[in-house]
């Protein structure tokens, strides 16, 4: 019983020796002890605090360029969509034309003084426009008098034409720099020359009379 008691006690000793070692070791590097990490987390290392501000920069940072195309997209359009009437006659022609032109920009529009060779003739400060109904395509000749007449005036014009333009017609028109138009029957001009095509799509900005 006394050799075993002393051999018991012998050992005693190595098993404190390997708990203080443990021991003094898990004080050392905290990191060591698992349990300790899973039940309490540690503030971050200096790496990961580097990081952060970067990363919370990152996530508050504004996309500007995202930003600004989100108020472009949400931004109310500079003038309302065209409305217009079903054309069925020739009186809806110039009906349609009309609300075109006063959705252009242009105001006071009226029956135009002197009527054309063909079609109808409407004006308003600074344009006379040419309506024509006709079931042929306009000539050259209806786009040469058309122009004519607006030189003689001082005014702009324009062309709206439910059969479309002679290929001559357009490219005299091309040259003149004369706005080209063709009505649909819903009523909605389409612009069928680059003069047309500016115009209808910045209206008179800041040429308005």
């Amino acid at each position: 019983m006394h050799r075993d008691g002393t051999a018991a006690a012998a050992r005693q000793p190595n098993t404190g020796q390997d708990g203080t070692a443990r021991g003094t070791a898990a004080a050392q590097d905290p990191g060591n002890d698992r349990s300790g990490a899973a039940g309490h987390e540690g503030p971050p290392g200096q790496e990961g605090a580097a990081d952060l501000p970067d990363q919370q920069g990152a996530a508050h940072r504004p996309d500007r360029r995202r930003d600004a195309a989100a108020v472009a997209a949400e931004a109310p359009s500079a003038r309302p969509p065209f409305l217009s009437v079903t054309i069925r006659t020739a009186r809806d022609a110039v009906t349609a034309t009309a609300l075109y032109l006063r959705w252009l920009g242009y105001r006071g529009v009226r029956r135009a003084d002197q009527r054309p060779p063909s079609g109808f003739g409407l004006a308003a400060r600074g344009v006379v426009a040419q309506v024509d109904p006709a079931v042929r395509p306009a000539s050259l000749r209806d786009v040469e008098c058309l122009w004519l007449t607006a030189m003689t005036e001082s005014a702009d014009c324009l062309y709206f034409s439910l059969a479309g333009y002679a290929d001559d017609a357009r490219a005299r028109a091309d040259a003149l720099g004369v706005p080209l138009f063709v009505l649909d029957l819903t009523g909605t001009p389409r612009p069928v020359n680059a003069p047309a095509e500016t115009l209808a799509a910045d209206g008179l900005g800041k040429r308005a009379p």
